[in-house]
């Protein structure tokens, strides 16, 4: 039975004893390899940048000078009814040597997110003039096939007020490093409210602010050798890189807030597939040095909606962002003023 692939781990920390054989797949050579690769990888690539890109925000007042505020957040990006996100379509036409073993052309294969399995593929060709080989695996299923139905980001913030309405952010999480894996996350904000420029801001019923935020993950997992792949050092190493612009609203109530907000958010993945990779199966039998990188863009409009209550020191926030992959966000804060 095939386990989870690495995402939870690379990505967010999380253990799932997870191994995939997605490094078989250089076994169809390497323009095949990088095609099914950057399929396989961009709808989990541009959920995990949905992710790491909430929690910039919990009120739209910005604190006052010396005021500060740190919390620990953590989201959930949503895929669970997402099946065009969960699959894709393996047109055999468009690769070089790729082909189903059951003979069909084109075929709905599992992504990194999705849950369908058995799918065994193979290459055919000539090792030398008249000794035919051929090479069968099965391809790598994702990660709802482990009832896994979310992608998971986790980091602390902090936030100090700053002269004429402005608030610095930052966020952070450290360098972790589990078994075959490594994770870090990083990033900085700013949100500036507009209503404290008014002259009634004291009475004026809501705080209104923009909120720029930029976050950049680091993630790195090292592969399992494979009976048809051999070599060493054999790592994919992932970088996210996310900016959101929002507007935000909220009331200006002394326990209980709602805010929500409106904005955009655009980022980009870089996947490295590192390391020496030797094939010693099938046709195409050669080896391979860093063979190739696949990214991923994402964009869109995105809006929440959410609740900040606050007894003195001890705050608590949730919030749900409806975006290309809806999100939930919460997080516990202490701060003063």
């Amino acid at each position: 039975m095939k386990r989870v692939f690495f995402l939870l781990v690379v990505l967010f920390g999380i253990q799932a004893n997870a191994q995939s054989n997605i490094n078989e797949i250089l076994a169809a050579g390497l323009n095949d390899a990088e095609r099914f690769t950057n399929d396989y990888l961009a709808p989990v690539s541009e959920g995990a940048m949905h992710s790491i890109s909430n929690g910039w925000y919990n009120h739209g007042k910005a604190k006052p000078l010396g005021g500060f505020e740190i919390s620990i957040i953590g989201n959930m990006a949503n895929f669970k009814n997402k099946n065009d996100k969960k699959a894709f379509t393996l047109n055999t036409a468009d690769y070089e040597n790729l082909q189903f073993e059951d003979g069909s052309t084109s075929k709905m294969i599992s992504s990194a997110l999705g849950d369908i399995d058995g799918v065994i593929v193979f290459v055919e060709g000539e090792i030398a003039p008249g000794v035919p080989a051929r090479e069968e695996f099965e391809l790598p299923t994702g990660l709802a096939s482990e009832n896994i139905n979310f992608i998971p980001s986790a980091f602390v913030q902090a936030s100090v007020g700053l002269i004429k309405g402005t608030e610095l952010k930052v966020r952070f999480l450290p360098k972790i490093n589990a078994e075959e894996s490594s994770i870090g996350l990083y990033g900085v904000g700013i949100q500036h409210e507009f209503t404290q420029h008014l002259p009634a801001e004291k009475i004026f019923p809501v705080a209104i602010s923009g909120v720029i935020g930029y976050s950049h993950l680091d993630g790195t997992y090292d592969f399992t050798n494979t009976n048809i792949i051999a070599g060493s050092d054999q790592r994919i190493d992932m970088k996210l890189n996310t900016w959101v612009f929002q507007a935000v609203v909220s009331t200006k109530l002394p326990i209980i807030n709602f805010y929500g907000g409106l904005g955009y958010l655009k980022g980009k993945s870089t996947t490295d597939i590192l390391g020496t990779y030797t094939v010693q199966s099938g046709p195409f039998q050669q080896t391979y040095e860093n063979p190739f990188s696949v990214s991923k863009d994402a964009s869109g409009v995105r809006a929440n909606i959410g609740t900040k209550l606050k007894l003195g020191f001890f705050r608590l926030h949730a919030d749900y962002t409806v975006a290309e992959f809806n999100s939930l966000s919460v997080g516990v804060n202490f701060g003063f003023r």
